[in-house]
This record gives structure tokens, sequence and C-alpha cells, in this order.
């Protein structure tokens, strides 16, 4: 089915990304590269440029740090979101937090999509979404509590795992009134996983496809990229690219990015290839 998210659909063929924001000093790719108004506005505006379909604004980062309260994580991204919405009216915003202070905030600005990349541990944001008419992601933390990193996580079958949670948080979410094309299911590479089990869930990613969900993958420099390729996080653009090839081959449609055009690059390829592109030029062996 097409993604809808208020005013913007995609169609059912499309490779969406996801572009990354992070209003934050401490994230782990680009620390603090987008935490000051400006760069971060710059950084919108070449993630659009580049062919982002949806940005993705973060104010707290996923791993652990200092601690990030609701009222800092509102004043790190409301008034940033209000800015964007009246800066790219087209533009999907999304918003990646877990708490339903925030949600409301975000929402009552402009924003379009809940990233909740921590599996529903505040369940009042998905009543958020339905409440305010937006998306919702569902993601498989693992029931790792936000901000925290597994630790001998062990699954007897991991994609089982995945589709039990995020196949109930999607469920729940459209029985509380999420819109059914705003809803998106996420495996959550790294998210209470150890690099076996995302990349197992990888090459599984067909079974989550077949669900009828639309599935959203959060590849980006992630760490099981890094220990696969014993890679550090500024030389990962290769195995993240591979991986983004794959996945979208598997039938993945939204892929969150930092790395936006070599994305772009890579998704089109894959969509040529499968017939859902035309090249962008044809001129070889027609002269």
């Amino acid at each position: 089915m097409p993604l809808r998210f208020r005013s913007r659909t995609f169609d059912d063929d499309a490779l969406v990304i996801m572009a990354i924001v992070n209003r934050t000093p401490d994230s782990f790719y680009a620390a603090g590269s987008t935490f000051t108004d400006t760069a971060a506005m710059e950084a919108v505006d070449r993630a659009v440029d580049e062919g982002a379909g949806i940005l993705d604004i973060g104010g707290v980062k996923a791993g652990p740090g200092d601690p990030v309260d609701a009222a800092e994580e509102i004043r790190r991204t409301v008034r940033f979101v209000g800015a964007v919405r009246e800066r790219h009216p087209g533009l999907v915003i999304s918003v990646d937090t877990w708490r339903h202070e925030v949600g409301e905030a975000v929402c009552d600005v402009g924003a379009d999509l809940l990233n909740d990349a921590w599996g529903g541990s505040d369940p009042l944001l998905a009543q958020v979404a339905a409440d305010r008419g937006v998306g919702l992601v569902c993601t498989h933390a693992g029931g790792q509590a936000p901000r925290t990193r597994p630790h001998r996580v062990e699954y007897s079958d991991v994609m089982a795992d995945i589709l039990d949670v995020t196949l109930g948080l999607a469920q729940r979410a459209a029985a509380l009134g999420v819109p059914g094309e705003s809803i998106l299911i996420d495996p959550g590479h790294d998210f209470g996983k150890n690099t076996r089990h995302s990349l197992e869930a990888t090459r599984r990613l067909p079974e989550m496809v077949a669900s009828g969900w639309p599935v959203l993958v959060s590849l980006s420099n992630k760490d099981f990229v890094g220990e696969t390729l014993d890679r550090p996080v500024d030389e990962r653009l290769t195995g993240t690219l591979a991986t983004t090839a794959i996945s979208a081959w598997l039938g993945a449609r939204v892929f969150r990015a930092h790395n936006v055009q070599q994305t772009r690059d890579t998704l089109d390829m894959v969509a040529s290839i499968r017939g859902t592109r035309e090249p962008a030029v044809a001129r070889r062996g027609l002269a």
C-alpha cells in the first residue's frame, strides 16, 4: 500500500530516504555537527536537495550519555521543527522520540511522523499519534530501556521476536486510530541486539515485508556494520550502502540515513535493476 503522512503520499514502489538531523551535542556520528540552528538548517536544505523525502529530527542521542529530560528534548526540537515546517512545507517531518510529551509538542508545530525507536516504552506515544493524525514507527528494541546498550542478549529466534513485538505495536497503534497507511515497522538494528542478530534480521527482512506493514530500516553507520567489517564510525559508509541495497531488494521501503546522496544513488540503482525506475539517461548503443 502507499505510504501517507498527512498531505504527502509515497507510491508503493518508492524507496524513501529518511534523512537524519540530530539536535544533540554528543551523537555517535559527526557529534554535534548539527547542534546549532544554522548548521542544522543547512543540513536540512542539503538533504532535501539530495533527495530525502522524510527528515528525522532527534533531540537525544540513542546511547548512554548525559541525562536529557523531556523539557530539554522539547527545547532542542520543537522550535526547529516549526522552522523546518515553514521552510519546507511539502517535506515529511519525523521526530525521533520515545516520550509522549515531546510527541505532543512537535505535532503541534507540524511534525508528521513519530519515530519511536524504543519499542513503545511510553505507551502514550501511540495515543498521541492517533490523536494528532500522524504516523508512527514501531520498532523492536528487545525490551531495552531507552538509552541502554544490550548485554549478553539472547533470542531463541530473533525474527520471531521482532515480528511479535513490531506487529503487536502496529496493531495496537491502528486500533487506537493511527492511520494504517502511516504506520511503519522497524527491526531495530543494534537495538537490543548483537551483530549476529542484526545480520540475521537483515537477511530475514522478507518475513517482515510479508506482514503487509511497510518496513523501515535504520542502518546508517551502525555498530553491526562496524563490527562486521572491523571499521570505525567514519569508515562504515561502504558497508552501510551494501546493507541498504540488500534491504531494498528484500522489500524495505524507508531508509534512515546520514549520507543522503550516496543512499539516493544506491536506492535508484536498485530501483532501476528491479524495473521500477528508468535510467536517468540511456545513450549507450543508441548512437
